[in-house]
């Protein structure tokens, strides 16, 4: 069995790292950390997991981690994981980000919207794990920068279509709404239930710093300069994420020809669920699962496509892409822990 570790345990991302984990039929979890919860046990903190999860959070202790663990979750905020890494890969684990500390291939791009980077050097060898475009090199990868879940549910839409060269480049905007527990476990006035309830609105409308990400990512696929417009908005509900994606072609298609675009970039992934033309795609589907959901609709009359993708940012735009992720780095089935159904309502 593979001995896993999670760092961070206790926050949302890494709660669902134990749900998933907790069933994956290769692995075992040996040690879960928590600074605020160190000594209680996990099953306190969330009874959910009662009579399911017998661990005790611990505090972080390099040496135990490396002598328990085979793979190591960091479940951290930004900043955190970037100190932690280096030695954990140093002494032979596989380490799994779920901060942004490893997403970018230029730490230049990193620090203009997060914080000064202290381990530079192994952005030569994290590799950003969109596990259904960059399959080839997460299989060979000892450091992965999972992505987080506005990227995820923007860049795998338009990914094909900008790798076959369809799209016009400088009219992309991505319209994306988030469930609450996007914005973490620690208490927020911006997220408390009285804030939220009844209300839907925009925020960061400018400086998201997701967008970055993305206009990396996206920029590889179409092979000149990407630069969209991004605007998130917060939804009255605990978790799924919808973007609604706009943007003009550069030629006049059929909905077949888009459609076979998707369906043969997508051809060997397991958890991309594409829709026909004309159908909405909806949160309530992929709730608690690793799908990503993709529809799309061309305007004929102005020759441009509105593309919509779901996910659940806990699972697929966090945990469940991280455990997919996994799989392919230790060559395993890649739906390995992740095959679980949808809920019908």
């Amino acid at each position: 069995m593979i001995r896993i570790g999670i760092v961070g345990a206790t926050g949302y991302a890494g709660a669902e790292l134990v749900r998933i984990l907790s069933g994956h039929p290769d692995a075992s979890l040996t040690v879960l950390t928590s600074r605020q919860y160190a000594g209680q046990p996990f099953e306190k903190i969330y009874p959910a997991f009662k009579g399911l999860v017998g661990l005790n959070c611990e505090a972080y202790d390099t040496d135990q981690i490396c002598s328990q663990t085979d793979v190591v979750f960091l479940a951290l905020p930004h900043k955190l994981p970037m100190a932690f890494a280096p030695d954990l890969l140093k002494n032979g684990k596989k380490v799994i980000d779920l901060s942004a500390d490893f997403r970018f291939s230029d730490p230049v791009k990193y620090e203009a919207v997060y914080q000064p980077h202290t381990s530079k050097d192994l952005f030569s060898q994290s590799v950003y794990g969109l596990s259904e475009v960059f399959f080839d090199q997460i299989k060979n990868a000892d450091l992965i920068g999972n992505p987080g879940c506005y990227p995820t549910s923007v860049i795998l839409p338009l990914y094909p279509l900008l790798k076959d060269g369809l799209i016009d480049v400088s009219t992309i905007i991505a319209d994306s709404k988030s469930g609450a527990s996007g914005a973490g476990r620690s208490l927020s006035l911006t997220t408390h239930i009285c804030e939220i309830s009844e209300s839907f609105k925009a925020y960061k409308v400018t400086g998201h710093r997701h967008k970055p990400e993305m206009d990396e990512v996206l920029t590889g696929a179409a092979g000149q300069s990407v630069d969209i417009t991004f605007i998130p908005h917060l939804l009255p509900m605990s978790r799924g994420m919808e973007s609604t994606i706009y943007a003009s072609l550069k030629k006049r298609v059929t909905p077949e020809y888009i459609y076979n675009c998707l369906a043969e970039f997508y051809s060997d992934c397991p958890f991309i669920r594409l829709y026909d033309h004309g159908i909405a795609t909806d949160t309530a589907n992929v709730r608690g699962t690793n799908f990503c959901d993709i529809g799309f609709f061309l305007e004929k009359d102005k020759n441009r496509i509105v593309m919509m993708s779901v996910i659940d940012n806990l699972v697929k735009g966090a945990a469940g892409q991280a455990v997919q992720n996994m799989n392919i780095m230790l060559g395993l089935d890649e739906t390995a822990g992740l095959n679980i159904m949808p809920y019908p309502i």
